[in-house]
């Protein structure tokens, strides 16, 4: 199935608070998003970070509380 899409998008102003890591900010529509990661030395460190701390219990309750649907 093919679509042809013909659209006219007119933004005065657009302020973005934020945006995090795996965002996608879409104006309009796409085809296909193609995404990118890309990872850049920003602080300059020369060496590994500190390996994780693995945590081997189980936590009694979730870190994140969750609600239940009604």
């Amino acid at each position: 199935m093919q679509w042809t899409v013909h659209q006219t998008i007119t933004i005065q102003m657009l302020k973005i608070g934020s945006i995090s890591n795996s965002s996608v900010l879409q104006i309009g529509s796409a085809g296909s998003i193609q995404s990118t990661a890309d990872l850049y030395n920003t602080g300059e460190y020369e060496e590994l970070a500190a390996p994780a701390e693995i945590q081997e219990t189980k936590p009694e309750a979730p870190l994140v509380p969750l609600s239940a649907f009604s």
